[in-house]
């Protein structure tokens, strides 16, 4: 699962991994027990210190058409189009570093195990346009 959370200025959060030093959105596995909300929530609160509200589920897609590096599981990722309702940033256990990007100014050194390029493009996509339909693979 990973959050696509904007800022009112339509910038979007990103989260430098402590794992490979590269950036992605937060988020990561489901925790048992717990709502998509209220894992995503969760995710992005604990990796950026922000706090955000789930406003709607942008795609899933089979974790191997989308280009990631082969693994030995199966996984559909889950992309929700979170709004930004307060904290402040905050790196973790997970994370070194918090950012708020502009889609022309996004880094170019993204983590590829946890997010493809034109995962963030098409999230952009999706918060400019608000009635586009979930993607599904």
């Amino acid at each position: 699962m990973r959050g696509a959370v904007f800022r009112d200025d339509g910038r979007l959060l990103l989260v430098r991994e402590r794992h490979d030093d590269r950036w992605a959105l937060p988020g990561g596995w489901a925790d048992v027990h717990q709502t998509p909300r209220e894992n995503i929530e969760r995710e992005v609160r604990e990796e950026s210190g922000f706090e955000c509200r789930v406003r709607k589920l942008a795609a899933v897609w089979d974790r191997t058409r989308q280009g990631h590096p082969p693994q030995p599981f199966f996984a559909y990722k889950m992309f929700f189009l979170c709004a930004l309702t307060g904290g402040a940033a905050k790196p973790s256990i997970e994370t070194s570093e918090i950012g708020f990007f502009a889609e022309a100014e996004l880094p170019p050194d993204i983590s590829l195990g946890r997010v493809q390029p034109h995962q963030p493009a098409r999230m952009f996509a999706h918060h400019r346009a608000p009635d586009l339909p979930t993607d599904v693979d």
